[in-house]
């Protein structure tokens, strides 16, 4: 399913900028992403990608440059307020509480995004059970949902993890390398269920990722960095075939 170049975008990042001692590691950054598409950003580490992600996210502030979600200035809100304004992250090494069950993870991530976690009447386990559990079924873990986090394969951990990132309802979700530690076949299950996910909700979806297969496979559009600034952007087959592309990575892309 292709995505109309006329759907107005869910994010907008224009003329991104931010420094380290001197050193320009995101310079004059822009990309758009629109709903139901998947994104990715890719290049060698140190071309700035998670300097990207952290710019709007809000985990850095940009020193030059906008970040718009669905038409509004997000550009450098904290955290909390990114995320209560619609933005799901994912990280490459699961956060998770171990002692605590499935379900009650997500529990916690719902009863966050709906501000009930103080002042509480009845026990937090009580309390949206049922919303915990059909996120759960919609990633594929109700079955899993009373066993502890701490005793889970990395590859469910993974789809908790994307649960917890749904139960704020986004309309953008950063997927920071989201099959990194998985094998083959559990990344491209992921992949597939991320995509189905983005197409049945409209949630726009940027992600970063050294598996070229999940770049290529999955990605509607590719957006390459190289220190710092856009190197080339387009459709997966255009990117693998960009004589910049392929002179700037000869060895590190398969072309």
């Amino acid at each position: 399913m292709s995505v109309a170049a006329a759907t107005p975008p869910v994010l907008e990042a224009r003329g991104l900028v931010r420094s380290f001692g001197g050193v320009r590691a995101v310079d004059g950054v822009s990309l758009a992403v629109r709903a139901g598409e998947l994104l990715a950003l890719i290049g060698p580490n140190g071309a700035g990608k998670t300097t990207c992600f952290n710019l709007i996210g809000g985990q850095l502030r940009p020193e030059a440059g906008t970040v718009r979600l669905a038409g509004a200035d997000i550009t450098g809100l904290p955290p909390p307020r990114v995320f209560r304004a619609g933005v799901g992250r994912t990280f490459q090494i699961t956060a998770t509480f171990g002692s605590m069950t499935v379900r009650e993870n997500v529990q916690m991530a719902l009863l966050s995004h709906a501000r009930r976690l103080f002042g509480l009447w009845r026990p937090a386990r009580e309390r949206m059970r049922r919303e915990a559990e059909a996120l759960l079924a919609r990633v594929g873990m109700a079955e899993q949902a009373e066993r502890a986090c701490g005793v889970l394969a990395y590859g469910d951990l993974k789809r908790v993890e994307l649960a917890i990132a749904l139960a704020g309802a986004p309309r953008l979700l950063l997927m920071d390398e989201p099959t990194a530690g998985m094998a083959p076949a559990e990344r491209g299950a992921l992949m597939a269920l991320v995509v189905r996910l983005a197409r049945e909700s409209g949630i726009a979806v940027l992600f970063t990722e050294h598996d070229m297969d999940v770049v290529f496979g999955h990605a509607d559009r590719v957006v390459v960095l190289d220190r710092g600034r856009v190197l080339a952007e387009g459709t997966p087959e255009a990117v693998r075939a960009d004589p910049r592309v392929r002179a700037a990575y000869l060895g590190w892309i398969s072309v």
